[in-house]
């Protein structure tokens, strides 16, 4: 059976072509953003649910200094090459463009999805927190949907455990 081609990564010029093209063929594109350090079932089972709301999954990726700014020393586990790569392995990611903004507001005004992707965690509405991209999504006419997390599955979690003395 032929393996699909991996996704790409994508730098700022790059990404306007790559999504002038699928647009021109009408495809429907999808973006999601996060650290992904220490890729685990939680990550794909977000991905995969996020591939669901169009043709084209992009994922925006935390630069190595952002995912430090929000998680704090000895974060990320994993540097900023390696997750890229792990990222673009998964099928139902087209694309990964790193960045390294407080938000993901740049990212939406770049990609311009018919979709952006974020995790329940952000649903004020079913009491999750806010969601910083929020106003730039709204002012776009971009789309927002939420998609459960997956129980008990986080990168912070995942470390707490293995630090654990048995």
């Amino acid at each position: 059976m032929a393996q699909p081609p991996d996704a790409v990564v994508l730098d700022a010029p790059a990404v306007e072509q790559f999504c002038a093209r699928r647009r021109a063929d009408h495809q429907r594109l999808v973006l999601t953003n996060g650290c992904f350090d220490l890729l685990h079932r939680g990550h794909v089972d977000f991905l995969r649910s996020a591939a669901t709301f169009g043709d084209v999954l992009l994922v925006g990726v935390n630069d190595d200094a952002s995912v430090r700014a929000l998680k704090g020393p000895g974060r990320p586990v994993t540097p900023l090459a390696d997750r890229l790569r792990v990222l673009t392995a998964l099928r139902w990611v087209d694309g990964v463009i790193p960045f390294g903004e407080p938000t993901a507001d740049a990212l939406l005004e770049c990609v311009r999805p018919d979709v952006y992707v974020k995790g329940a965690d952000y649903d004020q509405a079913a009491g999750g927190g806010p969601l910083p991209e929020l106003a730039t999504a709204q002012r776009l006419g971009v789309t927002v949907r939420f998609v459960p997390l997956t129980r008990d599955w986080s990168t912070s979690s995942l470390l707490t455990r293995l630090r654990r003395p048995e």
